[in-house]
């Protein structure tokens, strides 16, 4: 399941990263040029040479200071003249400034020490902001959006993983390994894309206290309806609900036959009229049904229809109107992709779904309908049919689906 498009995205996103370190190594002289701000950091040491020389001054200062008290005690009169040959000694070293000059040269020696340590703080600002642009990006991208939109992803979809990547590589620094990066971007929009307000539809149909539940199946011809209904109602056996059948599929030949064996096979009730009755009709019945027997869910099975055929259409809305049903499943083929997709939509705009099933899952080597329905019409997965067997129902799981991604 899903191995074709594992494979195809695991070659594309290692082609992706690479070039999108190739592109930005471009950026590197440009981002390279504005960082000369060290020379700054010369003068504050500058400062600290003059202040440790300052000290040299002050100390000739204090040694005549000392002079003083020993001459007052030999004569009054001398220590006044030799305080003003101290003053005009001590003015002397003032003009004499070859010392800031031997500063100045001392600070001009030390700058090439600390312009090979500025030249590797350079170095490492270069690798750690390494940038791409959102032009760049675009183009590199494109090459991922074609595999994806290849393998059935809908292009909200689509449209997601792009946005959540930009936010994450474009003029931004990228880190060192940028695989990992777009691994766990992508990671953290699938997660968000197929965990949708998940259903635990066993739980719902217990908590209702006015039964029965009701589930009315809808979906396109050939999409597996009639054989998902005796997959449901398996289920619900396993976990001690009894169920009832409606065969509303009163238009497509050998439907009700079809039905009734599997309503034999799993020892349950069938509620049938002949073909050509009212659907809502039997629906209606079979809650009543339902109601007088005490059964706790109402599998109503509808006949195929393409999305296109508003008549078909309208005849839904009835059913629904009529049955009120607790719960609207949307049943699709994953192997159709895109116009799985497209179905679903239709559906979701005239009776709005609640959830969806996918059938053949197990034969989908592209995936790309698991991805996206639930994303695009904004409902959850129920369920993927992953074979002819009642008990081949696998219950929708975003976890597992990301591990037969690769992720």
């Amino acid at each position: 399941m899903f191995n074709k498009l594992k494979n195809k995205l695991k070659e594309a996103l290692s082609v992706f990263s690479k070039k999108t370190e190739e592109e930005a190594e471009k950026k590197e002289e440009v981002v390279e040029e504005p960082i000369k701000e060290e020379p700054a950091e010369a003068e504050p040491k500058e400062e600290k040479a003059t202040e440790e020389e300052t000290p040299v001054e002050e100390t000739p200062k204090e040694e005549p200071v000392e002079e003083k008290p020993k001459e007052e005690t030999l004569e009054e009169p001398q220590p006044e003249i030799k305080e003003e040959e101290v003053e005009e000694k001590a003015p002397e070293p003032e003009p004499e400034t070859p010392t800031p000059k031997e500063e100045v040269k001392e600070t001009k020696e030390e700058p090439p020490k600390e312009e090979k340590a500025g030249f590797f703080k350079k170095i490492k600002q270069t690798i750690t902001t390494k940038t791409i642009s959102e032009e760049k990006f675009d183009k590199l991208f494109w090459d991922l959006e074609l595999l994806l939109l290849e393998n059935n992803v809908s292009v909200e979809v689509i449209e997601k993983i792009k946005q959540d990547l930009k936010l994450e590589l474009v003029d931004k620094p990228l880190p060192r390994d940028v695989l990992k990066k777009i691994q766990e971007t992508l990671t953290k929009t699938l997660t968000e894309i197929l965990s949708l307000d998940p259903i635990d539809l066993i739980n719902k149909i217990k908590q209702k206290d006015n039964k029965p539940f009701i589930i009315a199946i809808f979906g396109i011809n050939g999409s597996g309806k009639t054989t998902t209904v005796a997959k449901l109602s398996h289920l619900f056996q396993q976990n001690g609900l009894k169920t009832v059948l409606a065969a509303s599929d009163t238009f497509r030949a050998a439907a009700i036959q079809q039905l009734e064996e599997h309503a034999q096979k799993l020892n349950t009730r069938i509620i049938k009229h002949d073909y050509g009755s009212d659907a809502a009709a039997v629906a209606f019945d079979a809650i009543k049904y339902a109601q007088k027997n005490k059964l706790d869910v109402v599998l109503i099975d509808t006949a195929g229809r393409l999305h296109s055929n508003t008549n078909l259409m309208d005849e839904l809305k009835k059913l629904v109107r009529v049955t009120n049903p607790d719960l609207k499943v949307f049943i699709g083929e994953s192997i159709t992709g895109n116009d799985c997709i497209e179905q679903a939509k239709k559906f979701q705009e005239i009776i709005n779904i609640d959830a969806a099933i996918l059938t053949k899952a197990d034969i989908d080597e592209k995936g790309g309908a698991p991805l996206s329905i639930s994303y695009t019409i904004k409902k959850p997965i129920l369920y993927l049919g992953v074979g002819q067997e009642y008990s081949q129902l696998e219950e929708f799981n975003a976890q597992t689906i990301l591990k037969r991604l690769g992720f």
